[in-house]
């Protein structure tokens, strides 16, 4: 769903739904399998055709950084999804085509995504050249030490003054039976970097400083490199589920809606229990059971497991007594639209082991706590711990950070709560550039919620929406 695009306004009004919806809603791809195989496609041999590949800043950068190591890359759009493209990579064979000097350093800019910034710092050491590696200003902020570390232990050379970005690369091709350790304490990412170049560059790797709240990232990482071709060929990027996770809650959260979780939608509109979705009921009583219930289903949702935020559905009932949340052994990034939910409850609920959450896009603890507190939350925090009580909420002007979670979540929380305003929202574009666009188109692609600008009052439309 896209159109010729104005920018989106500075801040926004999201107006809460007021009669129930039914909705088929599909997501962009997972940004972080998307990047995997970008990478996996770049050290393999031949061509390799990503479909579903998510098309956003994080996986934009990835794409504009291989092309400037040399390597060529085709990009056609999606017919099935406005963020998605086929992205089509020719590998070398674990070559790096091209390397600057120390005069000249090849330049790389990733941005404030995490990924390409790990991603590429292993991949530039399998090159033949010297490269610098720069983001901006949060990105020079973000923990990559334990990575470079692990490189400088298998032998290559990273120069960083504190051992953050900016930071030079000096490329020296494989290391055959050089070993490293690498911690997974602060990110999985660090982890990841090395297992994605290890093929090529013939490293054995071993992770260190256990932490069950990275891990799942690289068994993803892992299970992607044994089913990924390494000669070429066809993959499929499956649909985000952290992205997902914004319309289940909707769903729950819209009139007629609950906190039970909705079916799952895979191909052809088959539910995953194998029971055909609810159409044209014959008998009135069920007519209208129908349609005062609110259902928003995500289509072709993840089945493979390896995105740990498959797990969503399995936590969305926040009625439960009792019930608590650990971002270590349950959920990733989607614990974020739990916590911006969880006032509306009746239970009290505990999020815990959210330490990882501090060194992301933004501090994602303090921000979560000041923003819902502004809402007309009770929130405690204690350590990595939010505990957050069932709360009266109201309308404010919500600080993104430039965070596209942020954004999204607190979006989500105004499809209940009026007055929700989003400051800066364009930010969604680093892994959801049309997220308000599905907001807003009727169903049943879209919830068909109003989206204003709030200096004007004035309802954007579609053309309105979509952020770049």
């Amino acid at each position: 769903m896209r159109f010729n695009n104005v920018s989106l306004p500075e801040l926004i009004e999201i107006v809460p739904l007021d009669k129930p919806v039914r909705a088929e809603i599909t997501v962009p791809g997972s940004k972080s399998i998307t990047n995997r195989a970008l990478i996996l496609a770049a050290l393999s041999e031949g061509e390799t055709e990503l479909r579903g590949a998510l098309w956003s800043d994080d996986t934009q950068v990835m794409v504009e950084g291989l092309r400037a190591l040399g390597f060529e890359a085709r990009v056609e759009s999606d017919p099935l999804e406005a963020c998605n493209r086929t992205i089509t990579i020719r590998g070398l064979g674990g070559a790096i085509p091209q390397g600057g000097t120390l005069d000249a350093p090849l330049d790389l800019f990733v941005g404030n995504a995490g990924t390409a910034a790990r991603f590429l710092t292993a991949l530039t050491c399998l090159g033949r050249g010297i490269y610098r590696i720069h983001g901006v200003t949060r990105m020079h902020e973000r923990p990559q030490e334990a990575l470079f570390d692990a490189l400088r232990e298998l032998g290559y050379c990273i120069d960083s003054v504190n051992d953050k970005l900016p930071a030079t690369i000096h490329g020296s091709g494989p290391k055959p039976g050089a070993t490293c350790c690498v911690s997974i304490a602060e990110s999985s990412q660090f982890a990841s970097a090395l297992l994605l170049g290890a093929r090529v560059g013939g490293w054995r790797i071993n992770v260190v400083g256990e932490n069950a709240e990275e891990s799942p990232y690289v068994a993803m990482t892992s299970q992607l490199m044994d089913g990924f071709p390494k000669r070429g060929g066809e993959f499929q990027i499956e649909p985000d589920a952290s992205s997902a996770s914004y319309f289940w809650a909707a769903g729950c959260i819209a009139p007629g809606g609950s906190w039970n979780p909705p079916r799952r939608l895979s191909a052809g509109g088959q539910s995953v229990t194998g029971r055909r979705l609810p159409g044209k009921q014959r008998e009135t009583d069920l007519e209208k059971d129908f349609a005062a219930h609110s259902r928003v289903e995500v289509v072709h949702w993840p089945e493979s497991r390896w995105q740990i935020d498959g797990q969503f559905p399995k936590f969305i009932d926040l009625t439960r007594k009792g019930r608590l949340v650990s971002r270590n052994r349950h959920l990733g990034d989607s614990i974020l639209t739990l916590i911006a939910l969880a006032p509306l409850t009746s239970e009290v609920m505990r999020f815990v082991d959210l330490g990882r959450l501090r060194v992301q896009e933004c501090e994602r603890v303090v921000a979560l706590r000041t923003e819902l507190t502004k809402c007309g939350a009770k929130v405690l925090e204690e350590g990595d711990t939010l505990t957050i009580y069932p709360s009266q909420l109201h309308g404010a002007e919500i600080e993104t950070y430039h965070d596209h979670r942020m954004a999204m979540c607190f979006a989500t929380l105004g499809l209940r709560v009026p007055g929700i305003k989003i400051r800066k929202p364009a930010c969604v574009k680093k892994t959801f550039p049309n997220f308000f666009q599905k907001l807003a188109a009727p169903p049943p692609h879209g919830l068909g919620a109003a989206v204003r600008n709030a200096r004007t009052g004035e309802r954007l439309g579609m053309d309105e929406l979509f952020a770049e």
